[in-house]
This record gives C-alpha cells, sequence and structure tokens, in this order.
C-alpha cells in the first residue's frame, strides 16, 4: 500500500482569524526561565498544534518577535494567545486563583508519571515547564498543585523541553478531549 503525502489545501487548517475564535484546549503552558528561544518558538508551535487556550512567557524567557522563537514557530506567535509575566509564581497565582490547576513538568517527589494521571471533570490545567539546567523554580514548585514526571529508561537524566511540551502537551489533550 503506498501513501500519498496531503497537499497544504488538503489539510483544510484554520486561517490565523478563525483559530483566534474556535473553542481551545482548556490548557496552558507556563515557562519557567526557558533559555533557548529555539524551545520557545516550539512550545508555540506544539500550542497551535493543539489549540491551547495560552502560553506564559516567565522570567528570562525570550519573547516575540524573537528572531530564534519566529524560526521555530512558523507563525504561531500569531494564532497562539500569549502574555509575558516576569514572576513565574504570580503567573502560577494568578491562574490558581482562576480556577485552574497547576503542575509543574518535573522529576520530584510524590509526582504522577504522567500515563497514569486522569484530569478531574470540566478540569482547566496548567502545566509548568522550566530551565534547561535547574528545572522549574523551586519557588514554583513550592506553589503548585502537582507535578507530573514523563517516565524514562535511557541512561540521559532528562528530555529536550520542546520534546517534553509536545509529549506532555499530545497526552493532555487526548485525555482533557476524551
Amino acid at each position: 500500500m503506498a501513501f500519498r503525502k496531503k497537499n497544504i489545501l488538503e489539510l483544510e487548517r484554520s486561517s490565523v482569524n478563525d483559530y483566534k475564535t474556535q473553542e481551545k484546549t482548556p490548557l496552558i503552558l507556563i515557562l519557567d526561565n526557558v533559555r533557548s528561544a529555539l524551545n520557545v518558538g516550539s512550545a508555540f508551535r506544539t500550542a497551535d498544534g493543539f489549540a491551547l487556550s495560552k502560553i506564559y512567557l516567565c522570567g528570562i524567557t525570550a519573547q516575540p518577535p524573537h528572531k530564534e522563537i519566529l524560526k521555530t514557530a512558523i507563525g504561531a506567535t500569531e494564532s497562539v494567545d500569549w502574555e509575558y509575566v516576569e514572576d513565574p509564581c504570580a503567573a502560577v497565582q494568578a491562574l490558581q486563583a482562576a480556577g485552574w490547576q497547576i503542575l509543574a513538568v518535573e522529576q520530584a517527589e510524590n509526582s504522577t508519571s504522567l500515563e497514569q494521571y486522569t484530569p478531574p471533570a470540566n478540569a482547566k490545567l496548567a502545566v509548568v515547564f522550566g530551565n534547561e539546567v535547574s528545572g522549574v523554580s523551586d519557588e514554583v514548585m513550592d506553589i503548585v498543585d502537582g507535578a507530573l514526571e514523563i517516565p524514562q529508561y535511557g541512561t540521559k537524566h532528562s528530555l529536550n523541553i520542546a520534546v517534553c511540551v509536545g509529549i506532555v502537551a499530545w497526552e493532555l489533550f487526548v485525555k482533557l478531549k476524551s
């Protein structure tokens, strides 16, 4: 059996204007001091792909129109709602006050393995991804509602944040939509 790739018109993607008004997945990304603008751009592209609600860029995390973000986002900075908040704790606390459950994606004591996590009914989730070297900041870890961990079986102790965002966003997207 042969497989023909679909052309751009067959993909039937939304326009940016239509995307902005469509129903969003109740999932927010919070980037806590992410140092690579390429990783930030990848997070934008993933957020667009799963129609996520918003991205919060915090601390040293680069903001559009940074050249490296635009390189990997390929236009997703125009479709995805985003906001810069200097203090990641302030972003977390504001979302908690608005009824969002905040989960750090981190290798932590008492974390829940991603595949075993079941969101509460009608959940509004925000997931925090940390710095490529030091992870989610201790201050944020002190105030999150829980932690999710991606199981790993190789020799490395972590995944690239862009890969991690994709895995977590897909897993939570599937669980929130079912």
